[in-house]
């Protein structure tokens, strides 16, 4: 059963940060000018919050992603921790930032290893993903709970509940 919350559902919000600050990488999809889907590994800035609905990313100002958003300016991002069995997925629209002080800002030394020049590297940008909708699903995890569905199923006939799944809408 598919939930649907607001943007103003502060626990659904809350709870989406929390499937997320935690996964390392999400798969950024953009739109070329054939048409075309592109997706690529993103690191999620963590320590640039999520109070506003804005998720935050370092990229070259000459990437491919730029160009792509210089023209359609749609984005999906899509989060997996099969682990936890957390899946989310994000849709927004993703702005290039050059301001220097919010580089600054937003700045940690691990981003060396990509960006070898640092902060003050001109090739530097922003993305800016404010988020309009976004879905999660948020599925037992233990093996214990899979057996429990396997048997279920085959006994009673009826599917295991599959965890939570939840819409929200931030715009």
């Amino acid at each position: 059963m598919v939930t649907t919350r607001t943007g103003t559902d502060r626990e659904a919000a809350e709870k989406l940060w929390s499937m997320i600050k935690g996964t390392r990488v999400t798969m950024m999809t953009t739109l070329d000018d054939n048409g075309r889907l592109n997706s690529r590994p993103m690191a999620t800035l963590s320590h640039g919050g999520f109070e506003d609905g804005t998720l935050w990313f370092f990229t070259r100002a000459d990437s491919e992603k730029v160009s792509e958003l210089d023209r359609h300016w749609r984005v999906n991002l899509a989060y997996a921790n099969p682990d936890k069995e957390d899946y989310v997925s994000l849709s927004g629209i993703a702005e290039v930032v050059r301001d220097r002080d919010k580089i600054r800002f937003l700045w940690r030394d691990i981003l060396s290893t990509w960006f070898p020049k640092g902060p003050d590297d001109p090739e530097i940008a922003l993305l800016k993903v404010s988020v309009d909708q976004a879905e999660y699903w948020d599925s037992p995890s233990s093996a214990m709970v899979y057996a429990y569905g396997y048997v279920k199923a085959k006994i009673t006939g009826e599917a295991p509940d599959p965890g939570e799944n939840v819409k929200i809408a931030f715009q």
